[in-house]
């Protein structure tokens, strides 16, 4: 199967894919010289993912790089984080229209379109909606369409009503119900479903998910667990965990930018202020933290103790920064500007060489620095699909005040 994006249309692009954040504030300034360097990171960036694109086989997705032994790891479609590498190459296609990353965009959504009949993941939405959403906003069509309902029905079956989440992860216990915070993040699709369809069951899904998050994944600081360990005959919580992070009490940074990210778009699709008042909390944690470096890139644990000498996360940093850059919109002045600045901090200092990958280098990567699962020994100080997408996302999100002062 292969899908075909006309590059006339791509220049709405980038006039509709931000319009959902509704802007509520627009006083925020961007800097002249982080808008240059954002342009110089988009052109860089078009070269990397040419390069990325020969590192990976026909059926293959790009998931990380070992600079160490220059060892290239992929994937196959069934991966969490396949939908990321045809959305970044479709962002990027929208800043550079080069028609090479719209040609592998094109090749590569066809190889991923046999997952929106997957009901043994809970992350079709950045599989799916990451990838088919951007593509179905550049140029809608009919099968782009049909394959995001279709990806919406197979996460909606990971659906209990009695537990009131969406599962997460598949047990070899019959009574264990796992649900991570990472699922907020896939909410999106659903809410998508709902305005395209009209059906409703997609939107209760999602806020009935997001409300049983709320009740049970927050400690009173307003960090998140990673994992919560539900009975599925009951809906009673039998365990609270954090998996990929130091300790089950600990804060994991990528964990606390999912949810921060998560409920910003819950406030975004239903206005309720319960989700803004938890997304600025979950703000308040990240940026008040006495452990938050001054440059805004998070340890990969906010309470590995080893800090000041922990590993980084690229990633956290680049999905965090994204989420402050809609949250500031839906803030008042005061708060607003923090996340801005916040935001504006991060990007400067992925943009810096330390982070930024020179040309030709890190295996296509854009980004260097991410930690994926640090307990497990996997995707240590490496670069990853989501580190580069998200930071892709938000640098598109600070053009956007650029167009607006």
């Amino acid at each position: 199967m292969r899908f075909r994006i006309l590059p006339a249309v791509a220049c709405v692009f980038c006039l509709i894919s931000f319009s959902s954040s509704l802007f509520a504030q627009d006083n925020y300034k961007p800097e002249k010289q982080l808008l240059s360097t954002i342009k110089k990171n988009f052109k860089d960036a078009d070269a990397q993912y040419k390069l990325l694109a020969t590192r990976i086989g026909p059926e293959e997705f790009p998931k990380t790089y070992h600079p160490d032994n220059n060892k290239q790891e992929n994937s196959n479609s069934g991966w969490w984080c396949s939908g990321f590498y045809p959305g970044s190459l479709l962002y990027l296609y929208q800043q550079n229209h080069d028609q090479q990353l719209l040609t592998e965009a094109n090749r590569i959504l066809g190889v991923l379109a046999k997952e929106q009949f997957n009901t043994h993941t809970h992350d079709l939405g950045f599989m799916m909606y990451c990838s088919f959403g951007n593509a179905n906003v550049i140029e809608p069509k009919p099968e782009y369409k049909q394959i995001l309902i279709n990806s919406a029905k197979s996460l909606s079956t990971r659906f209990n009503p009695k537990v009131g989440c969406i599962k997460s992860w598949d047990s070899k216990n019959p009574s264990d119900y796992l649900v991570i915070i990472d699922n907020m993040m896939n909410l999106e699709l659903l809410f998508w479903a709902t305005h395209e369809t009209g059906d409703s069951s997609y939107y209760k899904i999602a806020v009935t998910h997001a409300n049983t998050t709320l009740k049970n994944h927050y400690r009173p600081d307003y960090s998140s667990y990673h994992v919560i360990n539900y009975d599925a005959q009951t809906g009673a919580v039998k365990e609270k965990k954090t998996a990929q992070g130091f300790a089950n009490e600990s804060a994991w940074a990528r964990g606390q930018a999912w949810g921060l990210y998560g409920f910003t778009v819950m406030y975004r699709e239903t206005k309720d202020k319960k989700y803004l008042d938890q997304a600025q909390h979950i703000a308040r944690f990240i940026l008040h933290n006495t452990n938050e470096p001054a440059d805004k890139i998070p340890y990969w644990d906010y309470n590995a103790t080893n800090i000041p000498n922990a590993l980084k996360d690229a990633s956290a940093a680049a999905i965090a920064a994204s989420a402050l850059l809609e949250l500031c919109r839906y803030a008042d002045n005061n708060s607003g500007q923090e996340y801005f600045n916040a935001a504006q901090t991060i990007l400067k200092t992925l943009s810096s060489p330390q982070y930024k990958a020179a040309a030709g280098t890190n295996g296509g990567f854009i980004l260097k620095h991410s930690v994926g699962h640090f307990p497990a020994g996997t995707e240590i100080d490496v670069p990853l699909t989501y580190a580069d997408y998200y930071f892709i996302e938000a640098m598109k999100r600070y053009q956007v005040f650029g167009t607006k002062n």
